[in-house]
């Protein structure tokens, strides 16, 4: 017999269904977040989500490498280009 989930808010429920449903948000991210494995986590989406839409969400996520940090390539800076400059005052400059 399967173990009950931990308590989780309406509000926290909905994060991690949606940090499951992104592609590159990987389960190690959720437990680290909100204390859920990955088997949990799925316990979660089956029994939160419609029945159609649990069959693909689990057809998505099976076997993609960036639900799991360590078969995924992509890198923690991920959101951030080496480009990408730094935003000092956040202040708009002004023309004319």
């Amino acid at each position: 017999m399967s173990q009950p989930l931990p308590a989780l808010t309406d509000q926290q429920t909905d994060r991690v269904i949606e940090m499951a449903w992104e592609d590159r948000t990987p389960f190690e991210a959720i437990l680290a977040q909100f204390g859920l494995p990955e088997d949990e986590v799925i316990r979660l989406m089956r029994r939160e989500l419609k029945p159609a839409s649990w069959r693909r969400w689990r057809a998505r996520v099976q076997g993609r490498a960036t639900k799991h940090q360590a078969k995924s390539a992509v890198d923690d800076a991920r959101f951030k280009a080496n480009r990408q400059r730094s935003i000092t005052g956040n202040k708009i400059a002004k023309r004319g």
